[in-house]
């Protein structure tokens, strides 16, 4: 039988070992917190869950006449459908929403205000061919205000209004361009490539409908207050009125943007918004669709098929809100902190896009970084909670600290070192 003295000398070593193997643990996760956090992705559409096809509880997905096409839920940032979405395809005029995210981008740090008035070039329309052309119509030689050139880019499709808010954001378009596409890689459009600011064909001017969706969803993320400006039907300018060339904004009173283009290579596109209300049941609250339609024959048809990927992500889906913002959805032990349990969960709201009549059929499951030792921050990365319906993985959801827990004191921290080493 051993001493009680000897054992009392081995246990304090112990103890001692264990809080110096615990102190360099934390000395490791102090000095990662200090390093420079990386730059956060841009906001980029995920993979849906569930497929909008292949499953037994999916509807068939529509298909459309065009080149390619793409659905986001934006409420949820999920893709509902797409065909031939990560293609190259020609933008045509939807280059221009680059250059609004720019302008506006320009404006909120304060570069540029909305009253500014820009001068025009003397040579502008020989820059752009004003018969062939979409342009705005704005005299050479005199000046035009910046909020005039965002309705005549955004409504009137002006490439004249490209040009000259490309000068005055850029300096000149070729250093404008260059800001186009350090833009587009910072997003995260890494299928994207500017040559000019007003989209005429050119064989390295080219995106994807995945870009394009990407894009917009920035816009309208980071500007909201601008975004109403997609919706307005028409603008006069020089005495000249022009309506917006998006044929939607007059058939379906839900839709509120965004954008049209068209180019001989490109054929018609559309990128279309739509926010409707949906049943309390599946949270309530709007819900905003997003398609990206390439390549139709027509004006018309390209307005038809946009509305027909719209209808069918409204009437087959929901966007459920399965959590609130700092709700707790595990209270696991917590040792060596302050507190003896811990909250995990979510620090924003989490929807998903289901099947209408599916939310209740999802199974989850959490894995769990355990042991979980103190000292926690809350938003720190502790898990990731697994989804499932219909047997299939359908998204995996990073869960992290909901509380910032610092460590106990000496004494607590021995007795559960101790405790774990027993476990």
């Amino acid at each position: 039988m051993i001493d009680p003295r000897i054992k009392s000398h081995l246990v304090r070593g112990l103890v001692v070992g264990l809080l110096a193997c615990t102190s360099a643990t934390v000395d490791a996760r102090t000095v990662k917190k200090h390093q420079p956090a990386a730059p956060a992705p841009a906001p980029a559409p995920v993979t849906p869950a569930p497929s909008a096809s292949g499953s037994g509880t999916s509807p068939i997905a529509p298909v459309l006449a065009a080149k390619a096409w793409l659905l986001i839920d934006m409420t949820s940032g999920q893709r509902l459908t797409g065909e031939n979405e990560t293609a190259r395809v020609d933008p045509a005029s939807l280059t221009k929403l680059m250059v609004d995210y720019l302008t506006l981008a320009a404006i909120r740090d304060k570069k540029l205000t909305l009253t500014q008035a820009i001068p025009v070039p003397v040579d502008i329309y020989q820059r752009v061919n004003r018969k062939t052309e979409s342009v705005m119509f704005i005299p050479p030689g005199k000046t035009a205000t910046v909020d005039d050139l965002l309705h005549g880019l955004i409504i009137q499709s002006g490439n004249d209004a490209a040009l000259v808010l490309a000068d005055a954001v850029g300096g000149s378009e070729a250093s404008f361009v260059e800001m186009m596409n350090r833009e587009a890689k910072r997003m995260g459009m890494n299928t994207t490539s500017f040559r000019n600011p007003s989209g005429m064909s050119d064989p390295q001017h080219y995106t994807t409908a995945a870009d394009l969706a990407i894009l917009v969803t920035r816009l309208i993320t980071d500007f909201p207050e601008f975004y109403p400006l997609y919706s307005q039907k028409e603008f006069t300018y020089n005495g000249i009125k022009q309506g917006n060339r998006n044929l939607l904004l007059w058939k379906d009173s839900t839709v509120d943007g965004v954008k049209t283009g068209h180019t001989d290579a490109a054929g018609y596109c559309l990128i279309a918004s739509a926010k409707r209300p949906q049943p309390e049941g599946a949270g309530g609250g709007d819900r905003r669709l997003l398609s990206v339609v390439m390549g139709t024959v027509s004006s018309d048809a390209r307005a038809q098929e946009s509305l027909k990927l719209l209808n069918w992500g409204f009437q087959n889906f929901d966007a459920v809100r399965l959590y609130e913002a700092n709700q707790a959805i595990a209270t696991p032990q917590l040792w060596k902190g302050t507190e003896k349990e811990i909250k995990l969960g979510f620090q924003h709201p989490v929807y998903m896009t289901l099947p209408k009549g599916q939310a209740g059929n999802i199974k989850s499951t959490l894995d769990r970084k355990d042991p979980l030792v103190a000292p926690i921050n809350a938003g720190d990365r502790v898990g990731t909670l697994k989804l499932m319906l219909d047997g299939k993985s359908i998204a995996d959801l990073p869960v992290v600290s909901l509380d910032t827990v610092p460590q106990a004191g000496f004494f607590g921290r021995a007795w559960d070192a101790l405790r774990l080493m027993v476990k």
